[in-house]
């Protein structure tokens, strides 16, 4: 479990406000000796601009749970062949669409989370609701079945928006739980901010293997602001234009011309159609479940 307050403290969009995960802030010597290096962004070559597996799995996350199953979710499910649904519930409003299954090619058990669906109200009303809020614990056994039955050695998590939050959550959780032998690897999209700079550290240190994708000037993720003490941790992959992409030093501080709290200074500099894509050349939300 994780120390201070409870372990799912999130989630905000632009919408409104959430609840951090608050740690108490380390010495500024200790913060300092993080697995991440201070220094210029770097311009990522041009296959990064087709959609990965971890991408078209995020877009697969926004189908109805009986779209999925038998993996029969028209082209977002046929974007992803081979893949083995294990589970999948949520009903994309009071309770966020997921996805427990097995990926052959990588060997990995895959968590997939739906995001905010605007067109849902009480999809939205989760993201401003700043009560506390518990993970889905079924999808640890179902993970854990997986890698039992097919003796898979990772772990993958994805998500857009609100179900990037999770995602990031779950590979701290998942990190926390599972066999040291087992990689926990994370990629998410559009995601907000989900706790302070100790957090952030901790994250660095707990989950290496952690990529935040975002395009353009999508406002999401700048928010909950930072001067609210809240702070991404590393792995910033900001889309700078189609097919052109950057990775961004440090956690939260890359004032770099390229990444994401230069390009969107505030909300007002955003605009909320990058949210939905594209990214690697497709766009993630319910209406791109088809």
């Amino acid at each position: 479990m994780l120390p201070g307050p409870s372990f799912a403290a999130i989630v905000l969009t632009a919408l409104g406000a959430v609840r951090a995960v608050t740690l108490p802030l380390a010495p500024l010597s200790q913060r300092e000796n993080t697995l991440i290096r201070r220094g210029a962004y770097r311009r990522l070559p041009r296959p990064h601009s087709r959609p990965s597996h971890r991408t078209l799995s995020s877009r697969a996350a926004y189908c109805a749970s009986n779209k999925l199953v038998n993996w029969g979710c028209g082209d977002a499910c046929d974007a992803v062949p081979g893949f083995q649904l294990e589970m999948a519930g949520g009903d994309g409003n009071l309770v966020q669409l997921y996805y427990v299954g097995y990926w052959p090619e990588q060997n990995a058990a895959v968590v997939a989370h739906e995001g905010t669906d605007p067109t849902q109200l009480m999809s939205d009303l989760t993201d401003v609701d700043i009560l506390t809020k518990n993970l889905n614990t079924s999808l640890f056994p179902a993970t854990k079945k997986i890698i039992q039955d097919n003796n898979a050695d990772t772990v993958i998590l994805v998500g857009h928006s609100l179900g990037g939050a999770l995602a990031q959550l779950d590979a701290l959780f998942m990190t926390l739980n599972l066999p040291s032998s087992i990689h926990v690897k994370a990629v998410t999209y559009g995601t907000p901010r989900v706790g302070n700079s100790a957090y952030a550290a901790w994250y660095d240190a707990m989950v290496p293997d952690f990529t935040r994708i975002n395009n353009e000037k999508d406002p999401i993720p700048i928010v909950p602001g930072r001067f609210l003490g809240f702070e991404h941790p590393h792995g910033e992959v900001h889309i700078v234009a189609p097919g052109d992409a950057v990775s961004c030093p440090g956690d939260d501080d890359s004032t770099d011309a390229a990444c994401t709290i230069a390009t969107v200074p505030n909300i007002a500099d955003g605009d909320i159609l990058n949210h939905l894509g594209p990214y690697q050349g497709i766009h993630i939300g319910t209406i791109y479940c088809t």
